[in-house]
C-alpha cells in the first residue's frame, strides 16, 4: 500500500501528456497497471487546468492503443503455440501473465466474437490482454484499431468524468475513492451484461428467422 501510494505521489507530481501515454500504454501490454490510477488524477490536474481534459483522454486512449497494438503484432507473428509457451515461462510470471489468464482473454474473445475487443476493453482483469486472442485469431488490423480505440475510450471518459468533476470535493474523493472505483467497474460490468444480452438475443433472433 505504502509502494502504491509512492508511485501515486511520483505521478501527481510528473504528471504529463507523455507520463499518461506511457502508463497506459503499459497497462495494454504487459503489467496490468490500474487505468483507475492513471487517468482520474490526471482528470483531477485537468480540473485545476494544469491540463487539458480532452488531451488527457486523447493521451490515454493512444497509450491503450499502442500498447495493445504490441501485443496484438506479437500473437498475430509468434502465433499460438509460441505465445503460450511463453506464457508459461518465469519472465511471464514476473509481470503477471499465465496461460490461465491467456486463455480466460482468449475463450473471451470466441464467446463474444468481434465486439469482444470492446467488451473486453472494459472487463478487468481481462482489458490488458484481450488483443493477444484478437492476434492470434489474425482479426483484421482496421478493425481491432477501431473496437480498441473505442472500447479505450469509452473507460477513459468514464474515468476522466470522475476525476474531473469530483475535483470540487477532494476530502470526499479521498474517503470513498475505494468505493467510487468499484462503482465504475460496475458501471463498466453492467455495459458488458447488456452487449452480451443484446448479442444472445440477435443471434436467437436469426435461428428463429
Amino acid at each position: 500500500m505504502e509502494f502504491i501510494q509512492q508511485v501515486i505521489d511520483w505521478y501527481m507530481q510528473n504528471t504529463s501528456y507523455l507520463t499518461i501515454f506511457l502508463l497506459m500504454m503499459i497497462e495494454s501490454t504487459v503489467l496490468p497497471m490500474p487505468s483507475e490510477l492513471v487517468i482520474p488524477p490526471a482528470a483531477y490536474l485537468a480540473a485545476k487546468g494544469d491540463l487539458n481534459i480532452f488531451l488527457v483522454i486523447l493521451s490515454g486512449t493512444a497509450g491503450a492503443l499502442t500498447g495493445s497494438l504490441i501485443n496484438y503484432v506479437i500473437s498475430f507473428t509468434l502465433g499460438r503455440k509460441i505465445v503460450y509457451a511463453l506464457a508459461d515461462t518465469k519472465w511471464a510470471h514476473m509481470i503477471f501473465i499465465t496461460r490461465e489468464k491467456v486463455e480466460k482473454a482468449e475463450n473471451f474473445f470466441i464467446k463474444n466474437g468481434k465486439t469482444s475487443t470492446l467488451i473486453g476493453r472494459l472487463v478487468p482483469g481481462v482489458r490488458h490482454l484481450i488483443s493477444i486472442p484478437a492476434g492470434l485469431a489474425k482479426m483484421p488490423l482496421q478493425t481491432f484499431m477501431l473496437w480498441t480505440f473505442i472500447g479505450a475510450g469509452i473507460w477513459n471518459i468514464i474515468l476522466a468524468l470522475l476525476g474531473y468533476f469530483f475535483y470540487s470535493q477532494q476530502d470526499l474523493l479521498k474517503k470513498y475513492y475505494e468505493e467510487l472505483k468499484w462503482g465504475v467497474v460496475l458501471v463498466g460490468l453492467l455495459f458488458v451484461i447488456y452487449l452480451i444480452v443484446k448479442a444472445v438475443m440477435k443471434k436467437r433472433a436469426k435461428r428463429d428467422t
